[in-house]
């Protein structure tokens, strides 16, 4: 199979998460006020900062490993790394999609639900 449309999405994971994780550290203090609101009527509500945190840590290993993915790919046809960075991208998108329905942030969930397709997609063409 051509890997070309795998080095794709690939991309547009790394740029996806990497981005998000840049918003997150230099946005921290901003990004958890916001979210103490937003998780205010959520079980979450006492979990903020540390539930952001493991979003951050998520999104970047889901960054690097798709960015790494795409090297290997490129280089020598090789699927591991990129396999790694698509199943922590369904990973990472499944918590993200947990907060948001927690939240009862209805419109939230659907935009996720809509990065969830390209990401399982990846996971198959690289299994």
């Amino acid at each position: 199979m051509n890997n070309t449309a795998s080095i794709l999405v690939l991309l547009f994971l790394a740029v996806t998460f990497v981005q998000s994780a840049y918003d997150k550290v230099f946005a921290w203090k901003g990004n958890v006020e916001w979210l103490k609101g937003h998780f205010a009527q959520t079980i979450l509500k006492n979990n903020v900062p540390l539930a952001l945190f493991i979003i951050l840590v998520l999104e970047l290993i889901t960054g690097v490993f798709s960015l790494v993915g795409c090297v290997e790919l490129w280089v020598n046809g090789g699927k591991t790394w990129g396999l790694y960075g698509a199943i922590f991208s369904s990973v990472t998108l499944i918590f993200l999609l947990l907060g948001q329905r927690l939240a009862k942030d209805y419109d939230g969930a659907r935009t996720i639900a809509i990065y969830f397709v390209p990401s399982v997609l990846a996971v198959w063409w690289l299994s």
